[in-house]
């Protein structure tokens, strides 16, 4: 699970956050790291699997999610599979505005027109709740014993964005199954349309317009594992994702500060963030099966075209315990870059640049996640209970290069302590 832009640049316009660029964060999550051992672990020779899942997410003082799933799984004789799955997202809290704290107290207005109250030295942050509905499809098809497809589809929907996608996958196993290797693709045609109307780029925000802003994503992907001896199973996969349309923050503002001294006028501009982008990353991994345990390891590399650069390495120690019951703890760090166009304010005096913001998760940031699953089974019933919990602490810059003057007295980018719990449980009929 993670809060960095690198699989989280907005696909939402939610209020005050990318809370669908979140949850498709969680989601993604809940299922890889619960429902796919689950899975894994249920009896093959089952009709029809039902897997559920619960998530609990809390920030501090910040952003709380509870977001239940239900994925449905129905395997036939022949090797074919159709699965479906269904989430409900509730969000709840704060997030910050993308103003820059102050000496003095500070009133803002919220996308619903109320007025806010900062105190003297806080971060600005608005209210906000949403929820999303989503629906997601596979069927998973063996063409002879060597090739194997698949195609999804996606559909989910909040009250100021939409999005319909399909995806595909292709996947042969060569070299007597010892290779595979996998190509795959998919498209999403998005809409965006903010509470309250869409905002000028760079402008005072009281301009806005009414109609729906369409974003469009395209996908393709390549992915080679190789089972490199009786224990050890490798895999390098690259991915390239291609966005086009709206892709700004229409709740997100910058403030206007005074170049002199930094402090901040009062006045903000609301962000803008160009209309393209291109993400690329490649992904190592590995398993290791020892004697009684599995080690995990992976390292991610990310780039794009907003000039953001990432890390990733993510560790993962599966404990066997007796009867299928097991103990694994993770560890994960990641650090990003700032994109090209982050700044903490703008000149009052200077006019704006074509491109700019004060988003948080756009400037450089580092995590480290901590946390453990536990999976157990009550006596005879094949029926399997995963429990995750996990601690994330986020820190940014707290004195990026661009912050001048009184914007220096103040953290910029406070630490973010994040608590995370999942619920899991699996059957089959």
């Amino acid at each position: 699970m993670q809060l960095e832009p690198e699989g989280a640049s907005p696909t939402s316009a939610s209020t005050a956050t990318s809370t669908s660029a979140l949850r498709e964060r969680l989601s993604t999550a809940a299922l890889a790291l619960l429902l796919a051992p689950a899975a894994a672990m249920a009896d093959s020779a089952a009709t029809t699997q039902v897997d559920y899942t619960t998530l609990f997410y809390g920030e501090q003082s910040r952003t709380q999610v509870f977001e239940p799933i239900v994925r449905a799984t129905r395997l036939f004789g022949d090797g074919q599979s159709i699965s479906a799955q269904l989430g409900l997202d509730v969000i709840t809290g704060a997030s910050p505005s993308g103003a820059l704290p102050s000496g003095n107290v500070q009133t803002m207005t919220t996308p619903s027109g109320r007025l806010v109250t900062i105190p003297a030295g806080g971060i600005p942050t608005t209210k906000f709740e949403d929820h999303r509905f989503g629906l997601d499809g596979e069927w998973q098809k063996p063409w002879g014993k060597l090739v194997t497809s698949t195609v999804g589809f996606h559909a989910s929907r909040e009250k100021d964005y939409q999005s319909l996608g399909l995806n595909a996958k292709l996947s042969a196993e060569l070299m007597q199954k010892r290779l595979t290797v996998s190509v795959g693709g998919g498209y999403s045609d998005d809409s965006v349309f903010p509470t309250g109307g869409t905002p000028i780029g760079l402008s005072d925000g009281s301009e806005v317009s009414n109609h729906a802003n369409a974003k469009r994503v395209s996908s393709v992907l390549f992915g080679v594992s190789r089972v490199m001896t009786r224990r050890w199973l490798l895999a390098l996969d690259g991915t390239r994702t291609f966005e086009n349309g709206y892709l700004t923050e229409p709740y997100k503002v910058i403030s206007l500060t005074n170049p002199f001294n930094g402090e901040p006028t009062g006045d903000v501009l609301t962000d803008n963030r160009p209309s393209t982008r291109t993400r690329s990353s490649a992904l190592l991994s590995s398993v290791y099966h020892l004697p009684h345990d599995i080690v995990y390891a992976s390292y991610r590399y990310y780039w794009d075209t907003w000039g953001i650069r990432s890390n990733t390495v993510d560790l993962k120690y599966r404990y066997d315990l007796e009867d299928d019951w097991y103990l694994e703890p993770h560890v994960r760090f990641y650090h990003q870059t700032a994109a090209d166009f982050f700044t903490v304010g703008l000149s009052s005096f200077l006019a704006p640049p074509e491109f700019a913001t004060s988003d948080y998760r756009l400037g450089q940031l580092s995590t480290i996640t901590i946390g453990t699953s536990f999976a157990f089974r009550f006596g005879d019933n094949p029926s399997l209970w995963t429990l995750r919990a996990e601690y994330i602490r986020q820190s940014g810059d707290s004195s990026p290069p661009s912050a001048v003057g009184e914007e220096r007295n103040f953290n910029l980018s406070p630490t973010i302590n994040t608590f995370t719990a999942v619920i899991g449980y699996s059957f089959n009929f």
